[in-house]
């Protein structure tokens, strides 16, 4: 256990966002997501069994800083003639702490972003479309500083 981090983080999830540079990709992807086969190219793919999405994105945000020059969350929109449910953006978005632009990607879209992200984090999330995509920024000198 390490002071000042959620036991939610694992050991290989910190080392991961460790390993990231600025612009690097992170999927957190729900339990229904074929990670093992799209992250065939990543670095990592990581299991989070058991825990949900939001608990895990709540976990890591003290840690991880978002990209401020581009749009830094992806979410999978709803396939032609399903729904997406509101609460499920509301849920990551309140973990994250984030009320900026998320940009929406067609499934299909979404899973060639996947290939090319740095990692997969297989969550234990159920809600259905609870897959999103971080992008990773560059932490303000500041931070460094006083952390």
């Amino acid at each position: 256990m390490l002071k000042g981090i959620s036991p939610l983080v694992s050991p290989d999830l910190l080392k991961v966002m460790a390993e990231m540079g600025h612009g690097d990709e992170i999927v957190f992807s729900d339990a229904h997501f074929p990670a093992h086969y799209f992250g065939k190219n990543c670095n990592y793919v990581l299991r989070a069994d058991g825990l949900k999405a939001d608990q895990l994105l709540a976990a890591i945000v003290p840690l991880f800083e978002l990209d401020c020059y581009a749009t830094p969350v992806v979410m999978m929109e709803a396939v032609k003639g399903d729904t997406l449910d509101p609460k499920v953006e509301e849920a990551y978005r309140a973990a994250l702490k984030y009320d900026g632009t998320i940009e929406q990607m067609e499934r299909y879209a979404f899973y060639e972003r996947a290939k090319k992200a740095y990692a997969i984090v297989l969550t234990g999330e159920t809600r259905k479309y609870g897959n999103i995509i971080l992008k990773k920024g560059v932490t303000p000198v500041a931070a460094i500083m006083t952390a």
